[in-house]
């Protein structure tokens, strides 16, 4: 990446992360700035509410195939079920399908290119992408950040 497109990534970013926390009252739940940062760590809060990334390889979750729920670190909502998990060899959770009305969509044109961005439909949390290269029935693999989700085991 040259110095340019890291500075407009940058800017885009910066720009994205302002939209989703003003764009917070729109959601079912909602905290001050001050609220999210006090309850998140570092990293939690530049994932969940300036659409960052973890590094991969780095969730614990990413090879955890216990029966249960994964549920949003923000508002505590079940957003997807083990059973849709699947091992995607790219570092991070992944799942072909979220629980019924549990995700929101936008899409991301951060990196000069066209992505799907979801995140926790009633608090607004990032958790990752959703790419078409997933398994069947859907062929979709939704790409999570494992800082996002908190699992509770069936």
């Amino acid at each position: 990446m040259n110095r340019r497109d890291f500075v407009l990534t940058g800017l885009a970013t910066l720009a994205s992360a302002t939209a989703l926390n003003a764009a917070g009252a729109g959601f079912e739940v909602t905290r001050s700035d001050a609220e999210w940062r006090a309850m998140l760590s570092d990293m939690e809060y530049r994932v969940m509410r300036q659409e960052a990334t973890e590094r991969a390889f780095s969730s614990p979750l990413d090879k955890n195939y216990a029966p249960g729920l994964y549920n949003c670190r923000g508002c505590d909502l079940p957003l997807y079920s083990s059973e849709a998990k699947y091992d995607s060899g790219t570092g991070w959770p992944s799942f072909w399908q979220s629980l019924p009305n549990a995700i929101g969509t936008k899409a991301d044109r951060r990196l000069l290119r066209v992505r799907t961005e979801c995140h926790c439909r009633r608090c607004g949390s990032h958790l990752g992408h959703i790419f078409g290269d997933g398994p069947a029935p859907t062929g979709k693999r939704h790409c999570l950040n494992g800082v996002s989700l908190v699992f509770r085991a069936a």
